[in-house]
């Protein structure tokens, strides 16, 4: 019975968002409902898979030997799993206040609860094969969203989107067919699966593989030198970018680097080459870059992309250290980073859905309108800097933990990198929230009179996020106990 709860996890938000554009709702109220409660359901199913996951895997496709689509929900996948099936309903009930007046609502939301199903069949996937095949069809759901508003701002954006990540899988389909040739099964194994006997004296060879393998999977995680696409996609509505920064796309390509690393090429393999010190030195870059760049935008949503840059090669980085403890931050990462980022796009989101600004130096004074939003996003900045008390900080504190315990010189240079990321999101979060909180001081309330905060819809996200941080942050010790033991059983 569970085999079969994982094919309905999956089919149910793509069959029932593909019907959304042909179904006559007769208000607009009943079309939330019936998009809402597809969402939750699959989130019930979700959660259903990840608190007793079925030993047995279900081939959905079998196209011949060893290639198949099929579906197997392991510890590193209900990591994954929990961040989508968590997240994704006050996602969509933040959408639903956010995109009123945006327009071609039948069509966004059928994409848009299409993708839920997609990102659980990345999280599901059992083999390199499955992941290869809904990691492109994510690609093709997601292009539509960017370019949702059709203004040719959006239609440049999703061409960049989009060239990068064809180009990004060019590259992965590489490595997969090398995994197929070289590895010993296409199934995800902890430790990988590489055949030693088969390498003989192309190990170079396939750790080239490997870089170009990473490389391709990282676009989507925005890793320098792919990194552009990301900030220009900021021009798709608020669901949507926080959709692509937080949830979807950007974590689905640091999972799949987190598969390929220690579930098909092996850490064993890996560990110790040029190939780790190569790519390790392109996450340090990114994340000082990301941060850099972050600090000199202007524009709301843009400097958060920028931003995320700089997060998501936290992750990686904690992938390429390869000890149990980096993977360890890394996952802690994920979660945490997926939850800060979100919230902080919804701010973002409700103040240009509220006042149509979009620019930081236009947000002078609004706090004193929009207390409950900016009194959450400095939150959210805080937990994004790591101060103590809030999420980010532990995810930071174990991947500086095992940079230090790693003992890989490199490693120390990304902790160095942390820390300068650290004092430079201090500086471009906070100079957000200290313009809305004290203006100058003949500053004239009178000229944002427009200015509150938005209804329930929207607020409520914000504040069950807001709560978790906390919780997490005051009681890491329930989170961090089930991701060490995921990370214990990649090796």
């Amino acid at each position: 019975m569970s085999s079969y709860v994982m094919v309905a996890a999956v089919l149910l938000p793509m069959a029932g968002g593909v019907l959304i554009p042909f179904l006559p709702f007769k208000k607009r109220s009943v079309m939330a409902v019936y998009i809402e409660a597809i969402v939750l359901v699959t989130s019930a199913l979700a959660f259903m898979l990840i608190f007793n996951r079925p030993d047995e895997a279900f081939v959905l496709f079998r196209f011949t030997g060893q290639l198949s689509i099929s579906f197997k929900l392991d510890e590193a996948g209900s990591v994954f799993a929990t961040i989508i099936a968590f997240l994704w309903p006050f996602a969509t009930l933040y959408s639903f206040e956010y995109m009123k007046h945006e327009g071609h609502e039948k069509v966004f939301f059928a994409f848009y609860t299409v993708t839920y199903g997609i990102t659980l069949g990345i999280a599901l996937a059992e083999d390199i094969v499955t992941l290869y095949f809904f990691y492109e069809m994510l690609t093709l759901v997601t292009v539509p969203l960017v370019m949702h508003t059709l203004t040719r701002e959006a239609i440049l954006a999703t061409r960049t989107y989009l060239y990068y990540s064809l180009g990004g899988a060019a590259f992965a389909f590489i490595g997969m067919i090398f995994i197929l040739i070289y590895g010993t099964t296409s199934n995800f194994t902890p430790g990988g699966v590489i055949d030693p006997a088969a390498i003989g004296d192309k190990t170079n060879l396939l750790l080239l593989i490997y870089v170009l393998c990473f490389c391709g999977f990282s676009v989507k995680a925005a890793m320098w030198p792919f990194s552009e696409w990301l900030p220009k996609a900021g021009v798709a509505p608020t669901p949507v970018t926080a959709l692509l920064h937080a949830v979807a796309v950007v974590k689905a390509g640091a999972f799949a680097t987190i598969r390929i690393t220690y579930f098909s090429f092996g850490p064993k393999f890996l560990k110790g080459s040029w190939a780790q010190y190569l790519l390790m030195i392109l996450t340090i870059f990114t994340i000082v870059y990301g941060c850099s760049r972050a600090l000199k935008e202007t524009h709301f949503k843009r400097r958060l992309a920028w931003s995320t840059v700089s997060n998501l090669s936290y992750i990686l980085f904690g992938v390429l250290i390869m000890t149990p403890l980096g993977l360890m931050g890394a996952l802690t990462h994920m979660l945490c980073h997926a939850l800060i980022k979100i919230c902080a796009f919804f701010c973002a989101g409700a103040v240009i859905y509220k006042t149509g600004r979009n620019y930081i130096h236009q947000l002078d004074g609004f706090a004193k309108k929009m207390p409950k939003v900016f009194i959450i996003f400095t939150i959210s900045g805080l937990a994004l800097m790591g101060v103590p008390g809030l999420c980010g900080f532990v995810s930071k504190w174990y991947l500086a933990k095992a940079a230090v315990e790693s003992g890989n010189v490199l490693a120390y240079a990304g902790v160095a990198a942390l820390l300068i990321s650290a004092l430079l999101t201090a500086i471009y979060m906070l100079t957000v929230s200290v313009r809305a909180f004290f203006p100058e001081k003949d500053f004239d309330y009178e000229s944002i009179s427009d200015v509150e905060d938005p209804n329930w819809l929207m607020i409520l996200p914000l504040a069950v996020f807001v709560i978790v941080m906390f919780a997490i942050g005051l009681h890491p010790q329930l989170m961090t106990d089930i991701v060490a033991k995921v990370a214990a059983a990649a090796f």
